[in-house]
């Protein structure tokens, strides 16, 4: 038991670690909570920082939500809900980071690292939906909130148990209620949209 909270807790301390903030400060020195969104995730540090840096935070998010669950997996096969328990905590160490005081980031990319962990062909078709949502609306905000609804959905079509669907409802509800602000920009229309050009991308 005493092994068991110790992998709780870790995953929460994991999924903590704020590699937005940490990247931004290391390749240009600045706080990244005060620039462009305030957020620390990889489309902030992408408009404030830069392409390279905003892909090494997408993959350092994603890597702590799925690494935590598969060795929760590969250690403990017999607890079925010990990785769902270490997935929500990295989920709710990035959105509520004990590094930031409780600040973090907006949590899509940890849960999507998670869901590959625990269900990898529901993540893929949860990014499916989510690429296909930002290509037709250019809509960050929008594709994540769409994917987030579309996990649990997904799950409920697999005929996973109970467990799960419940990890997906509540992903969902944490990606809301951390784009309230995208929500309300949405509404009134002045959410920015991402723009694809022949040179690159912008945001």
């Amino acid at each position: 038991m005493f092994i068991q909270l110790l992998l709780i807790v870790s995953a929460y301390l994991i999924g903590s670690v704020p590699f937005g903030y940490l990247l931004a400060r290391l390749f240009k020195r600045i706080d990244i909570r005060e620039f462009g969104s305030h957020n620390i995730g990889a489309t902030n540090v992408l408009r404030v920082v830069g392409p390279f840096p905003a892909v090494l935070t997408l993959l350092f998010d994603i890597g702590k939500g799925a690494i935590v669950v598969l060795l929760t997996k590969r250690y403990f096969p017999s607890f079925t809900l010990l990785p769902i328990i270490v997935g929500i905590c990295a989920i709710c160490g990035h959105n509520f980071s004990i590094f930031l005081k409780g600040r973090g980031g907006k949590g899509v990319a940890t849960g999507f690292g998670v869901l590959l962990g625990l269900v990898p062909i529901v993540a893929l078709l949860t990014f499916l939906v989510w690429l296909f949502v930002v290509l037709i609306s250019r809509y960050i905000s929008l594709a994540s909130l769409v994917g987030a609804l579309a996990f649990p959905i997904f799950l409920w079509i697999k005929e996973e148990n109970i467990s799960l669907i419940g990890l997906g409802i509540l992903v969902f509800i944490l990606v809301v209620i951390r784009h309230r602000e995208n929500i309300k920009r949405l509404i009134k229309k002045t959410e920015p949209k991402i723009i694809i050009k022949g040179s690159g991308l912008n945001i």
